[in-house]
């Protein structure tokens, strides 16, 4: 791809997650988006990226592309019997996304997201298929069902991932933070852990 049409897809990918982080997926609109990007044409993102949702599956991919370093080089030494082992893996690549605004954006482009990964179904999204954190996700699973039904295992994770883009896109968005990010971190994974292990109610006493 020549220098100029790098840049310009480089543009336009920041400028649409910004615009999605702001103003939503679905209600940012495509020629603010151009605009934002410095581009005067507005086939641009269809020229780039084949349409709106191509933009917005870049965008996804970028960050997926960003994490999956981390997330690979965990992955030899997690083991399903390791539940906070597994959660951890899972949050601290993506929680170290607030760190960046590209990151920060992200976040809050994910968070809007994130019902539609089909978790519930024992689906991925093509996006991650073949992925570290599908290999986690799998983990996780895994490590749920020791003492879950499927079906609970699978809605656990559903809401675990809720929680999770959810509280990211929260602090993605704040202006100031209570605790320094090591100590959110640590918190969140401690947190979703528990949650997680909850005991589930088929099983709790009468």
């Amino acid at each position: 791809m020549p220098r100029d049409a790098r840049a310009t897809r480089e543009a336009l990918l920041r400028a649409g997650a910004r615009l999605f982080a702001a103003e939503g997926v679905d209600a940012a609109r495509t020629r603010d988006i151009v605009a934002l990007a410095g581009q005067a044409n507005d086939s641009a993102v269809t020229y780039h990226f084949g349409s709106r949702q191509g933009l917005l599956a870049a965008i996804l991919r970028a960050g997926v592309d960003r994490m999956e370093p981390a997330r690979a080089a965990a992955l030899p030494g997690l083991d399903a019997g390791d539940l906070r082992g597994v959660v951890a893996a899972v949050v601290e690549p993506i929680a170290a996304e607030l760190r960046t605004e590209e990151g920060r954006d992200f976040l809050c482009v994910v968070v809007q997201v994130a019902g539609r990964s089909g978790v519930r179904r024992g689906e991925l999204p093509p996006l991650i298929v073949d992925t570290a954190i599908a290999r986690q996700l799998g983990l996780l699973e895994e490590a749920c069902r020791t003492f879950l039904p499927e079906r609970a295992a699978r809605e656990r994770i559903a809401t675990f991932i809720a929680f999770l883009t959810a509280a990211l896109a929260d602090r993605a968005r704040s202006a100031s933070a209570l605790v320094d990010h090591d100590d959110y971190v640590a918190d969140l994974v401690e947190m979703l852990t528990a949650a997680l292990r909850a005991p589930h109610p088929a099983r709790l006493p009468r």
